[in-house]
């Protein structure tokens, strides 16, 4: 075990990138719930632009805020996208050596419009007086406890509270020095004011949530894995004026949903459950519509109606998936493989987790997915293989 004071990195509940694109192309599905045709590629570029040697060299946790509030695909194209990260590597690589190693629990990136190079996306760290990485976002709510600290979930823009930006983040406690030892405690509402949404984020206010789920019929899990805004200023296309938010449950990683009006965001007491056959107020109430998914995914709608759910198998897996819902809160037809990660084979045993889309990323043509890597024994093995543990890319094209 490495002996430092960093902590675990955020993947959940368990455990040199070929540029050269690569063209999967699907078999024809046999059901009317899955993608009749669809290929993926590499992306190259988004990949490449964070194998990174200095400062900031790896993280996991990604997740993508249009700046203006659009949601839909290639939002970001005249803008700005504010990316966040979870767990960061930071120091210098040199020769495969890492120094100044040093692990922060968030950090985040600017990008402009959305087509990626050195000069449009830009990695920022946060820094204490003395130079020194540190945390964006550490828990200072009521409930928050010594020791604790933040993964990120996702967030949207609400632009009916002034523009807000609202990210959820887990409050997280290592129980030991143990690998994977680690517990969530509860979730917070993380908001920064709409003026406010350049780092280092100085206004922003944390708010204990009740949105922690300790079911005995259904187990533990938490609600901000990924979130879809149904509205017209979103960009939606069959707007209902929601905010759907979804929330994973372990064992078998069962999804749930909850919906609410972006106005009363931030008032939990309006905020409804999906319990399978109404919305109900009570969160003990949630019935799961789908499972086998992953603590962070995305849904996004598609051309023909239906809305995709991306997610990688199981949490972590071989396999990047996706299953179709006919409304953002389903039902979801059944689970479709549409990639098998590439990476596996290289050293020292890379592991796939929480794969997503990123529409405001994305073109007509195709939709930008990421996952994370990482290894089993990370602390030592990030000394030795420190781009080993960072987001990839890929394309995803859907046919008619």
């Amino acid at each position: 075990m490495l002996k430092t004071n960093i902590t675990q990195p955020a993947i959940w509940l368990v455990m040199l990138y070929c540029i050269i694109p690569q063209w999967v192309v699907a078999q024809p599905a046999h059901s009317a719930d899955t993608l009749r045709s669809f290929n993926t590629r590499d992306a190259e570029i988004w990949t490449q632009l964070f194998y990174r040697k200095g400062d900031w060299f790896g993280a996991d946790g990604i997740f993508s805020f249009s700046l203006d509030g659009s949601e839909s695909i290639g939002a970001g194209i005249n803008g700005n996208t504010l990316l966040t990260f979870s767990d960061t590597m930071t120091g210098d690589v040199k020769d495969d050596t890492v120094y100044n190693f040093n692990m922060v629990n968030n950090s985040v990136a600017m990008v402009q419009g959305i087509h990626p190079s050195e000069q449009t996306v830009n990695i920022l760290l946060n820094y204490d007086g003395e130079g020194n990485p540190v945390n964006y976002f550490s828990p200072e709510t009521a409930d928050s406890r010594l020791g604790e600290y933040y993964w990120m979930g996702d967030g949207f823009i609400n632009k009916e509270d002034g523009n807000s930006l609202n990210i959820f983040g887990y409050r997280v406690v290592d129980r030991s020095e143990e690998s994977w030892d680690f517990e969530v405690k509860g979730v917070t509402l993380i908001t920064i004011p709409g003026n406010d949404l350049q780092p280092p984020f100085g206004a922003h206010q944390q708010v204990d949530t009740p949105l922690f789920m300790d079911i005995p019929a259904l187990g533990k899990g938490t609600f901000g894995s990924g979130v879809y805004v149904n509205t017209d200023w979103a960009g939606a296309p069959n707007p209902d004026g929601y905010v759907y938010v979804y929330g994973v449950l372990d064992p078998n990683k069962k999804m749930v949903v909850a919906r609410v009006k972006p106005s009363y965001f931030r008032a939990f007491d309006q905020w409804r459950f999906w319990d399978g056959r109404a919305w109900n107020r009570d969160i003990n109430k949630v019935a799961p519509v789908a499972n086998h998914v992953s603590n962070e995914l995305s849904v996004t709608p598609l051309k023909n109606g239906r809305y995709l759910l991306v997610f990688q198998l199981d949490g972590i897996g071989e396999y990047t998936a996706i299953r179709l819902g006919d409304s953002p809160s389903g039902p979801f037809g059944p689970i479709q493989k549409i990639r098998k990660v590439p990476e596996l084979t290289e050293p020292p045993g890379i592991i796939p987790y929480n794969a997503k889309a990123h529409p405001v990323l994305s073109t007509d043509d195709e939709l930008l997915i990421s996952y994370n890597t990482i290894t089993l024994d990370y602390f030592n093995d990030i000394l030795n293989y420190p781009h080993s543990y960072r987001p990839r890319f890929f394309w995803l094209k859907v046919g008619d």
